[in-house]
């Protein structure tokens, strides 16, 4: 299998010489604050579940816009797609994160379940005006979905994709699922368009829509971007609408992981001792090398960079927008369980429930999201040739 050039040993990337050379990215990493990850998190709220197809929707996507400005990323950009939502008769999504995109069938599950599925009985939120604020629901039509380009200095043709959704589901805030992905994204923008930082190659910010519908925004991205990759436009202008791709990296429910559920079906009340980020890619997709080659990149950087949290390191990436990409470029998924063995048999009472709100999590809760920053942030910033100017 071929393997990207760009993509360093995660050897020589975790045995870089500590002190021979100051180390370019620390400084970067060091940017990370919890406070700030945690208010970029409680601001997606104040628009509810984000639900695609919604006005709170389509509000969402207009504050996003606002801060990716406000930390100077001045090209940023929108994809339109058409949505149509289906019907009983049509058949098709809307039933949240399952079953959608590539993914490995066959998993077997292990230890006890919890319940797991989507709430879609508006009176099981409590808070009133947050149930009228998720109300009104989702119409076919246009969707949009935000993103942003720090551009390469070197090789502005070629760029790295750091993702997340906004949209979510259930009646609740989407506070974990997915405003906690989303701010990572939000934060590496922050630091990495400060006007001081320059990258090598570039990096895309963006912001799926219609993940909880079925990955359909990453898929729109993928048909009109795919076969625009690495092409000047305007010929002899120096630029790239849509960089080569050189790797993926998504982020989706960032926040809880307590364990496996006890016998009446609940997790740990606190963040459990062993803890950590999960690092998927899908081991039967195309570009299962590049991806793993991705993965323990961003593994070495996690342990060079993260404060608290280790990370794992997992072949079974299913159901999140990177699996709309895995058979064209490296691709991996950070969440802070496996989808197919934890996610999947309810180690997250929260996921798709009234309760995914801002004040069920706590800080244990809020640096495992800060930590799967740390690493994405630590990794991207060395494969893309960040540094802060002199």
């Amino acid at each position: 299998m071929r393997c990207s050039a760009v993509l360093i040993s995660a050897v020589t990337f975790a045995g870089l010489a500590f002190g021979q050379t100051p180390d370019p990215i620390k400084p970067l990493v060091d940017r990370l604050d919890l406070e700030r990850y945690k208010a970029t998190i409680k601001g997606l709220t104040q628009f509810g579940d984000r639900r695609q197809g919604t006005e709170r929707n389509r509000a969402a996507n207009d504050w996003i816009e606002t801060q990716l400005k406000s930390y100077g990323c001045g090209n940023t950009e929108r994809l339109t797609y058409d949505y149509q939502v289906p019907t009983p008769a049509t058949g098709g999504a809307g039933r949240g994160s399952g079953g959608r995109g590539p993914g490995r069938a066959g998993v077997r599950t292990k230890g006890v379940r919890g319940p797991t599925g989507v709430n879609n009985d508006p009176m099981k939120q409590r808070d009133e005006k947050l149930r009228a604020l998720n109300t009104p629901p989702s119409v076919s039509g246009e969707r949009q979905e935000v993103y942003c380009t720090k551009i390469g200095t070197k090789h502005p043709e070629e760029m790295y994709v750091v993702s997340a959704h906004m949209d979510g589901i259930g009646w609740g805030e989407a506070a974990n699922d997915d405003a906690s992905g989303t701010a990572i994204v939000l934060e590496l923008a922050r630091i990495l368009n400060s006007p001081e930082v320059e990258t090598e190659r570039s990096v895309r910010f963006i912001l799926w829509n219609n993940e909880e519908s079925g990955t359909n925004g990453a898929l729109a991205y993928v048909n009109q971007r795919k076969d625009l990759q690495g092409k000047e436009d305007p010929a002899g202008s120096g630029k790239y609408p849509e960089p080569k791709w050189l790797g993926v990296i998504q982020h989706d429910m960032m926040l809880f992981d307590h364990g496996m559920p006890g016998k009446d079906g609940k997790p740990g009340k606190d963040q459990r001792v062993e803890a950590d980020v999960n690092i998927e890619f899908q081991a039967n997709s195309k570009m299962a090398a590049e991806s793993a080659a991705l993965a323990w990149q961003v593994h070495a950087a996690n342990e060079k960079y993260a404060t608290e949290y280790p990370a794992n390191v997992g072949p079974h990436m299913s159901n999140t927008d990177s699996a709309r990409f895995q058979d064209f470029v490296a691709s991996i998924s950070l969440r802070e369980n496996e989808r197919m063995l934890h996610i999947g048999t309810g180690w997250d009472p929260h996921w798709h429930q009234p309760t995914d709100l801002f004040v069920n999590f706590t800080d244990a809760d809020f640096k495992l999201g800060l930590n799967a920053a740390q690493s994405t942030l630590g990794a991207v910033a060395q494969l893309a040739g960040a540094r802060v100017k002199p």
